[in-house]
């Protein structure tokens, strides 16, 4: 019997792997065409996923979206003249509470809310902790500008945590609304307050146009990728496609709106917003509605009192 043949020196060499450890070559940084239309399918992949939600048997899903609406404006008028943070902190602990009693994820709830408050609200309530907005005794010093003191006073963190959580109470209040009734009952509810047609029209028609468009955008990337292999990182080539797709879905969107709007009229569209089954006010959303009514008398008395 033959003997086996050595195995070759070259299969025994270490290589420089071609992995994303690797030294060999460059990190390519994503194109910023792509990581948009990313962003842009994950809000409609939320979207989808808020539809879930809403069809689970959970505590706010069994109740008439009017006694929710009218609840939400009730709990956002109370904590709108609410001016200490204790009883936001307890109106947050609730709406906590009612995520969870709807089957709502709290984590997923939680960081949703979260998300935009450090953005939006972050850029208001940083400049008013300073002691040249907001004065008062300073806790953090930050040294003498022009001659003055300066620093971060308590009074203007104060202020600055009853900003972030009023906003944080209202924005969760909207979202436990939103995930926990189908739009379309959600416009349906509105038109039954007396909220103007036309408002509710244009509401519902964006809320639609933005995820058709996200899907017109998508698509155009998808073919784009498809005819310019080896281009996908070319950042001029990126900027000419957002601009020339800017005017080719403003064209779409025209077209699109045009025959939506015959095919409406010619289904009996008249304008209003009608639910497939018809609203029934039942005895459990009486009770909700008086509870919430006194929920928010009992926070804007117990705000008063803290200020007393």
């Amino acid at each position: 019997m033959s003997e086996r043949p050595p195995t070759p020196g070259w299969l025994l060499r270490d290589e420089v792997a071609l992995c994303p450890c690797g030294c060999v070559g460059r990190r390519r940084k994503a194109d910023f065409v792509d990581k948009t239309i990313q962003g842009g399918a994950r809000v409609l992949a939320e979207a989808l996923g808020n539809e879930d939600v809403a069809a689970r048997p959970g505590l706010l899903q069994g109740l008439d979206p009017r006694a929710k609406l009218l609840s939400l404006l009730a709990l956002l008028l109370a904590a709108g003249l609410a001016r200490h943070i204790a009883p936001l902190v307890a109106l947050y602990a609730t709406t906590l509470v009612l995520a969870r009693a709807s089957l709502v994820p709290v984590g997923w709830f939680v960081r949703r809310v979260w998300l935009f408050i450090p953005i939006f609200t972050g850029i208001v309530v940083l400049p008013a902790t300073l002691s040249v907005i907001t004065h008062g005794d300073i806790v953090v010093s930050l040294g003498n500008w022009f001659g003055h003191e300066v620093g971060i006073t308590r009074q203007g963190l104060y202020a600055a945590g009853l900003i972030v959580s009023r906003v944080a109470t209202s924005i969760s209040l909207v979202v436990l609304l939103t995930i926990t009734t189908p739009w379309a009952r959600v416009l349906c509810a509105l038109r039954a307050l007396f909220v103007p047609r036309t408002l509710v029209l244009v509401i519902g028609m964006a809320h639609r146009y933005l995820f058709v468009l996200l899907d017109a955008v998508d698509d155009m990337y998808t073919a784009r990728k498809a005819r310019a292999v080896g281009l996908a990182g070319d950042v001029g080539g990126g900027r000419a496609f957002v601009a020339a797709s800017a005017g080719a879905l403003f064209g779409k969107a025209h077209a699109l709106s045009e025959e939506v709007h015959h095919a409406m009229v010619a289904r009996g569209f008249r304008g209003e917003a009608r639910p497939l089954s018809p609203f029934r006010l039942r005895a459990l959303d009486v009770a909700w509605i008086a509870g919430s009514l006194a929920l928010a008398v009992v926070m804007i008395g117990g705000d008063r009192a803290l200020g007393a």
